[in-house]
């Protein structure tokens, strides 16, 4: 088992400083799980609450509800529990799923491309709750350890009806900041790389080698709380 030290050391409150100040970049990226492609100015003017010529509705608000989930994180002191990750979803979720904020029902399914499919299995509430607990209280792993480790069964899981990937990150980012060890935002260039990562994880349902490519090149922070 691979060991994935925490690379910074923050208060909680120093870690939801840094991701506010770090708003518009963070939003910026996750909206392109839903193929927006805004700039980074774009983006915020949209956040600002203004319009963007020729940026389609949906997109505006697919930016508007990430900003809305990322003031959520941010503004709650508790422990991520599997409500708040209800809330997170419904947030991010709001206009695209029919009942936002609900676990999935029934069958799902992710596209991998060239024609190949991925069917999470079927969701099991009480399950999920224990997996977030056990995971939350293992006293072995870091903070950065059980976030990747939330982050990539939530996605394979595919809890949700919609928004998956977003809640997913988002509720990640929420143990990081609770626990003051940065923020988790794979930088845009680096995109191709890893959904393909993501998906073969998804096949093999193994996912050491995404979360050391993860550990690698989108632990974010600032140098002055680099824990050396």
């Amino acid at each position: 088992m691979e060991f994935y030290a925490d690379k910074y050391n923050f208060t909680s409150e120093e870690n939801r400083r840094f991701a506010r100040s770090n708003f518009t970049k963070l939003v910026h990226t996750n909206a392109r799980f839903e193929g927006v492609n805004t700039t980074l100015p774009q983006t915020q003017t949209i956040m600002d609450g203004m319009s963007v010529a020729g940026v389609p509705v949906e997109d505006v608000l697919t930016i508007v509800n990430l900003k809305r989930g990322w003031q959520y994180v941010t503004s709650q002191s508790e422990p991520l529990t599997l409500p708040i990750e209800k809330q997170i979803n419904k947030l991010v979720a709001a206009e695209d799923a029919l009942v936002p904020g609900e676990l999935r029902q029934g069958q799902g399914g992710v596209n991998l491309g060239s024609e190949e499919f991925f069917e999470p299995p079927l969701i099991n509430e009480q399950e999920e709750q224990v997996f977030l607990q056990k995971t939350l209280a293992d006293s072995q792993t870091t903070t950065t350890d059980k976030a990747l480790t939330v982050m990539y069964h939530n996605m394979r899981q595919q809890i949700f009806g919609v928004g998956n990937k977003r809640t997913a990150t988002l509720s990640a980012n929420k143990i990081m900041i609770d626990g003051g060890a940065g923020l988790i935002n794979v930088p845009l260039d680096k995109w191709d790389e890893w959904n393909e990562l993501i998906a073969d994880y998804y096949r093999t349902n193994d996912m050491t080698r995404v979360k050391q490519w993860t550990y690698d090149n989108a632990i974010q922070g600032l140098d002055v709380r680099r824990d050396n």
